[in-house]
């Protein structure tokens, strides 16, 4: 089973990335976290994204499409990173994002996402 784990995005995310002690830290924690993963065979791919404030938005409306600028509202509903699993079910993704360093400075939100296979539509 394919998953989509999400790092959702904070305030402090949504200000960019600034190397501090802090940061470096977390972000070699989060590369041993990787590691592991990835000596597991589970981990298929993994990104971080920079702030809303330098993306764009496409609005369809029919034949219409409007570009909105960002930064976008709503902060706890973006993105600020990711990663493609390969699990044998959503208990395995669970206990695994369980042993996930905090991603962010202060309280954060990792979200599970199962991805659609060929077999959902047979």
């Amino acid at each position: 089973m394919r998953v989509i784990v999400f790092v959702k995005a904070t305030e402090d995310s949504e200000k960019g990335f600034f190397p501090t002690p802090e940061t470096n830290e977390m972000m070699e924690a989060m590369g041993r976290f990787n590691d592991e993963l990835r000596d597991a065979g589970i981990l298929l791919d993994a990104d971080g994204l920079k702030p809303s404030s330098q993306g764009k938005r496409i609005a369809f409306d029919g034949p219409g499409r409007t570009v909105i600028d960002g930064p976008f509202a709503e902060t706890r509903e973006l993105v600020a990173g990711f990663w493609l699993w390969e699990v044998k079910d959503m208990d395995e993704a669970v206990a695994w994002v369980k042993r996930c360093p905090n991603p962010m400075p202060g309280p954060s939100e990792i979200e599970i996402r199962p991805l659609y296979e060929m077999a959902d539509f047979q």
